[in-house]
């Protein structure tokens, strides 16, 4: 196929929405993200597609695999357009009544519609639901909208319009100009203003130039690059075109995790459909730019999220960071100039391009603008992707969006910026969503993922999980990462353990101190932010392990001794059928009795005994 004109593009724009809005047609959107597939989406569009045909629904409705939808916790999900009538939850067996309903009688199915917990009130459209009403889609501005893995409905959305206007239109100081006035900062962990990184690389000498982008997402309970690639993997190549025009760059890569099959697999239909079309290769849109994109796959891990690691790995290396300077603009993928942006960072550019950088500079605080890409996780009702504008409180995240803690359990903290970043407290939850903001209560912004626990939580335990979670992955290049690591770990089990020692503390605060000064890359000099936070606002819950021998939380199972109270004992059994260890005495009308010896303090009894018997 020849090359695309803007007007071919204009075209297809108007022709795909002809066919997507047809009168007299219905459009399922069914969920088709990791979430929903793991929750059985596959099997719910397949009863769907035989129901339809079974009906002879054949012209009546049209049935779109989208990606993620955003809200995973109620998964399979189903948006019905026109109206945004939202379906949750459903099974294969629910499609026949669900079909009868919404496509024979046009009424909604009642008992698979967004029930409110608060007001308990039956929700229909899912622009009404709070969990969407609160958030601002621009990086996400095609979630649940579009298939992803079909070209003509990015470009029904304005797809390609915004590397149009940049290759035609622009020149790369004009590009450089409007991303450094919309005050896009990366959204990698770092926050490094994208538009000065571009300036740098834009003005290095050199004929030979490299765009990456990075989608080696590693933080534990982070999934915003896997779900924006899943269901909008365009927007990221036409945000590294916009890239390469202004660095003047021929050559992209994509370093993704091989982890992420689905997000793989569409980008590389997203990459033969835009190359089949002229929007890779030579002379993209007849402007006599060539630029192509190649996907490279990491073996996931943890430190080749880090700039220079991530280079080396794509040259065939170990993936260890070097020193800088000098700086990837300089001297970047095999020693040429090289821009590096995360997943998100790059979704937002042609928005960008398209609006003016005045536009999206007016989202957000003074020192940070547009919205954040948050994947909710952990202890909360509404587990989900959620994309708000900078400036919204942490509070407002957690019960407005994300619907509270479950079980009525009070907050405690949440983690932000995984294993690098830090607890933030009850005491601190209307801090805003801004980089220095988060970074003045002992966290980081990081690359989005937001890990919420509940008073359950033992934070001395927590802080070991980040650790160990750390200590593994380190790459080991510098002594005071490896080491220094190794050794917080040793001190947090022991602590957890019973075994800790009032000098513990103090060892805790000056071995962070000195891995975060002396440690090579950033991955090492924020290494110890957990252990630092969890410190710093729960130093308490430590006191308690190392001096009263007891975890408040209930978690650490060293620390624990389990009995039955005779008196709340109602003599049910349940705990006497479910311990492993035959360790509960039990018989009928009897209250039951743990035998020490042989309890291995599973927990199993507690979590299933029903009236707080178990103490």
């Amino acid at each position: 196929m020849p090359n695309l004109t803007v007007l071919d593009l204009l075209k297809i724009k108007e022709d795909t929405q002809v066919f997507l809005e047809a009168p007299g047609i219905t459009t399922l959107l069914i969920c088709g993200g990791t979430g929903c597939h793991a929750t059985g989406g596959k099997s719910v569009k397949e009863a769907l597609e035989n129901e339809i045909q079974a009906k002879g629904l054949g012209q009546k409705a049209r049935i779109v695999e989208t990606g993620c939808n955003g809200f995973c916790a109620m998964g399979p999900i189903m948006v019905v357009q026109p109206g945004g009538i939202f379906y949750q939850k459903i099974k294969p067996e629910d499609i026949p009544e669900l079909v009868d309903h919404q496509l024979i009688q046009g009424k909604p199915l009642e008992r698979l519609l967004y029930k409110d917990p608060a007001s308990k009130k039956t929700v229909v459209s899912q622009h009404d639901i709070p969990f969407f009403a609160h958030q601002m889609p621009l990086a996400l501005r095609n979630k649940g909208i579009i298939n992803p893995e079909v070209i003509e409905h990015y470009i029904a959305r304005d797809g390609y319009m915004g590397a149009a206007k940049a290759l035609l239109e622009m020149d790369k100081e004009d590009i450089v100009e409007q991303v450094r006035l919309s005050g896009l900062r990366g959204r990698g962990g770092a926050g490094f203003p994208t538009g000065v990184k571009w300036d740098f690389a834009s003005k290095s000498p050199g004929d030979v130039k490299y765009v990456l982008c990075n989608a080696d997402e590693g933080d534990p309970g982070a999934f915003m690059d896997r779900s924006i690639l899943e269901a909008d993997p365009h927007a990221v190549l036409e945000g590294m075109i916009i890239a390469s025009k202004a660095i003047n760059s021929h050559q992209g890569y994509i370093y993704a995790r091989t982890e992420y099959p689905l997000a793989i697999r569409r980008l590389e239909i997203a990459i033969g459909q835009a190359r089949n079309y002229g929007l890779l290769g030579q002379n993209i849109l007849g402007s006599g730019h060539d630029f192509d994109i190649e996907i490279y796959q990491g073996a996931g891990a943890f430190v080749c999220g880090e700039e220079t690691a991530l280079m080396r790995s794509i040259e065939g290396k170990r993936g260890m960071p070097r020193p800088r300077p000098p700086f990837p603009a300089i001297q970047g993928l095999w020693e040429k100039p090289t821009i590096l942006n995360n997943v998100e960072t790059l979704a937002n550019i042609p928005q960008i391009i398209i609006r003016g950088g005045a536009w999206y500079g007016g989202i957000g605080t003074e020192t940070s603008k547009g919205t954040k890409v948050f994947a909710l996780s952990g202890d909360i009702n509404n587990i989900g992707l959620v994309e708000v504008p900078m400036g919204t409180s942490l509070r407002t995240i957690i019960y407005d969006v994300g619907g509270g803690i479950p079980n009525k359990k009070k907050f405690k903290a949440v983690q932000l910026g995984g294993p690098s970043g830090g607890c933030v407290p009850e005491a601190h939850l209307d801090t805003l969503v801004d980089y220095e903001a988060i970074a003045k209560v002992g966290a980081i912004m990081g690359s989005g993922g937001a890990i919420v626990m509940d008073e359950n939580t033992c934070m001395v335990d927590m802080a070991r999980f980040f650790m160990d979670f750390i200590q593994d992955e380190s790459c080991g290049k510098c002594t005071p990462c490896r080491e220094g690591t190794r050794r917080l770990l040793e001190i947090l089990i022991k602590i957890c353990d019973g075994k800790g020692e009032p000098e513990d503390l103090n060892n805790l605060e000056t071995l962070s101190a000195m891995i975060k000064d002396a440690s090579l890359c950033g991955l090492g000099q924020t290494a110890p932010n957990p252990v630092l936070s969890t410190l710093r606002y729960f130093r308490d819950e430590y006191e308690a392990h190392i001096h009263e021998k007891r975890c408040p939380a209930k978690r650490c199972v060293a620390l624990l001794k389990f009995e039955i109270n005779p008196d709340i004992c109602t003599a049910c059994g349940s705990c006497f059928r479910s311990c492993p260890a035959e360790a509960i005495e039990w018989q009928k009308k009897q209250p039951a009795r743990i035998n020490r010896d042989k309890c291995i303090k599973c927990m199993t009894c507690f979590e299933k005994c029903k009236f707080d018997a178990i103490f």
